[in-house]
C-alpha cells in the first residue's frame, strides 16, 4: 500500500465513542460545568475536539462518526460543525453499553472501521496513521492498540497505573481498535459491559475462555502467541498492534490523568512554538 500523503489506497471509517453513563454525571464534567465529559476543556479545547482534529488531519481517515447520547454540546464546536456541513462527519445515537454503541456507530459504515474514544486526547494524526498502517499490514480482522509499559512510564510516570503483564513485558491499552469487516464486528462482543479487563477478570473468561484467563492473569506466554490462540477461538485474525509512543495509552479518565494530559499538551505547544520560532529566525 502506498501511504504517501494524498495517495493512500485504503481509507477507514473512524468511530469516536462519546457516550455517557446513564444517570451519572462524570466528576470532570461536573467540575467544568458541562453535561458530559467529552466536552470538558483541556489544553484550551474540549476533549473531543482534540480527537476530531487529529482524525481530520489523518489522511488514512475518510468518514468520521461520533457516537453520542447528547450531540448538541458537541455540535456547537466549530470544527465539528464545519466537518458535518462538509459531509465528512456524522452523528450516530449512543446506547447505554459499549458494544451496542459500537454496533450503532458501525451501521451502514464502510469497512475497515477504527474505533477510538473522545478522551484519547494525546493520540496524534501520525499515531492514528501508524495504527491503521500496522493493522492493514497485519491483515487483522480485529485489532487493539497497545503501548509498552516502559514507553508509557517514560511518557509520564503518572499516566497509567495498571498494565497487562505478559512474559515479554507489560502493556497498556490505547483505547483504539480495528474492525476489518462486518464479520469481524462480532469482536465488539468482547467489550460488552465494559472493556477494563485488568479490573474485571471475569470479562476475560467470558470473552476468551478460562485457560486464556489463567494465562492472562499469571503472565503465561508472550502476547503474540496469546492473540494467535484468541484468533483461533474467534475464527478470524486478532492482532495486538504495538504503538511506538507510550503517550497514546494515556487518556483523560480522572483528575490525575487530566492533569497529566494538560501538562503534556502544554509541553507539545511549547515545543511547536519553539520550532516555529527557530524556523522563522
Amino acid at each position: 500500500m502506498n501511504t504517501a500523503l494524498g495517495s493512500v489506497a485504503v481509507k477507514v471509517t473512524a468511530l469516536i465513542l462519546a457516550g455517557k453513563r446513564s444517570g451519572v454525571l462524570d466528576p470532570l464534567a461536573a467540575n467544568a460545568g458541562v453535561a458530559q465529559k467529552c466536552v470538558v476543556p483541556v489544553g484550551g479545547k474540549p476533549l473531543i475536539e482534540h480527537v476530531v482534529t487529529a482524525l481530520a488531519a489523518c489522511d488514512r481517515v475518510a468518514e468520521i462518526r461520533i457516537v453520542s447520547h447528547e450531540p448538541d454540546e458537541i455540535e456547537a464546536i466549530a470544527l465539528v460543525k464545519q466537518l458535518k456541513d462538509e459531509g465528512r462527519l456524522v452523528f450516530r445515537p449512543g446506547a447505554f453499553n459499549l458494544v451496542d454503541s459500537v454496533f450503532s456507530g458501525a451501521e451502514g459504515a464502510e469497512f475497515p472501521i477504527m474505533i477510538t474514544t473522545a478522551d484519547n486526547v494525546l493520540v496524534t494524526p501520525e499515531g492514528y496513521a501508524e495504527f491503521i498502517d500496522k493493522a492493514l499490514a497485519a491483515k487483522a480482522g480485529a485489532a487493539a492498540a497497545l503501548a509498552r509499559k516502559e514507553d508509557v512510564q517514560a511518557a509520564d510516570p503518572d499516566g497509567q497505573k495498571r498494565f497487562y503483564e505478559f512474559r515479554d513485558g507489560g502493556f497498556s491499552n490505547c483505547n483504539t481498535y480495528w474492525i476489518g469487516s462486518p464479520e469481524a464486528l462480532s469482536a465488539a462482543e468482547i467489550f460488552r459491559n465494559g472493556g477494563q479487563f485488568v479490573k474485571f477478570p471475569r470479562r476475560i473468561a467470558k470473552a476468551f475462555g478460562i485457560m486464556n484467563l489463567i494465562r492472562f492473569r499469571l503472565g503465561w506466554g508472550a502476547i503474540d502467541p496469546l492473540f494467535a490462540k484468541l484468533s483461533r477461538r474467534f475464527g478470524f485474525k486478532l492482532s495486538a498492534i504495538i504503538m511506538s509512543k507510550g503517550e497514546y495509552a494515556i487518556d483523560v479518565d480522572n483528575q490525575r490523568t487530566y492533569d497529566v494530559t494538560e501538562k503534556m499538551l502544554a509541553a507539545r505547544a511549547a515545543t511547536a512554538a519553539a520550532a516555529s520560532a527557530a524556523a522563522g529566525a
